[in-house]
């Protein structure tokens, strides 16, 4: 005999999403406001995974021009040079400054790749109807949620980077397209992440299990 998930839905309590409150829904079809936060509370988002997948393709569009086009152009009394992400990393190194170089490279490349990867990941598995490597799945929303605080650490990093260019003198650097791209990467992933609904991913072994019993 196949041992039942007990899930919040299947008791008949739904979850607020900004507090975490378990609580009893005011109706079947309206589930009323949570009565700890006041926030409107939801059974389940709506068109969450047709929004999370158009969020995540867009971003995945940006994604190549962000790497490719150059993000700040140079400029000195005797040359110009563009600069992508990639040869902002190369410069870091060369120039002795390995750790911020290190940092750009995971920021601005490594993690922004991952998160389309593990968002399309969960996608992919919630359509299927997944009943396997839940509570794995569920850690990785709550990692990609985490780091979603932290998408914003590159511009910071570049930021400071053009500080210190434009302290030295006859010198100046000007933003290229690249950084509307790769900006536009991060806001989208962030939103992607955030119109997913993690609960999606139970829904799948509660479906199983009453099509088994």
């Amino acid at each position: 005999m196949t041992a039942v998930a007990r899930t919040g839905l299947r008791e008949g309590f739904v979850s607020c999403e900004a507090c975490g409150l378990l609580s009893r829904p005011a109706g079947a079809e309206e589930p009323g406001e949570c009565p700890r936060c006041g926030e409107e509370l939801e059974f389940r988002r709506r068109d969450a995974v047709q929004r999370a997948w158009a969020l995540v393709i867009a971003a995945a569009i940006c994604y190549l021009p962000a790497n490719i086009l150059p993000v700040m152009r140079t400029t000195t009394l005797t040359s110009e040079v563009p600069d992508t992400i990639i040869s902002g990393v190369v410069y870091l190194y060369t120039s002795g400054s390995w750790y911020l170089a290190l940092i750009l490279l995971i920021a601005s490349v490594m993690i922004p790749l991952a998160k389309l990867a593990a968002l399309a990941y969960l996608l992919v598995t919630v359509q299927r109807g997944s009943v396997r490597n839940n509570r794995e799945r569920a850690r990785l929303y709550r990692v990609l949620a985490v780091i979603g605080r932290w998408s914003m650490v590159d511009v910071f990093v570049a930021t400071f980077v053009v500080a210190l260019i434009q302290l030295r003198p006859f010198m100046s650097v000007a933003p290229e397209p690249g950084v509307l791209f790769f900006s536009a990467v991060v806001i989208l992933t962030i939103f992607a992440a955030e119109s997913f609904d993690p609960r999606l991913i139970w829904d799948s072994s509660q479906g199983k299990q009453e099509t088994d019993d």
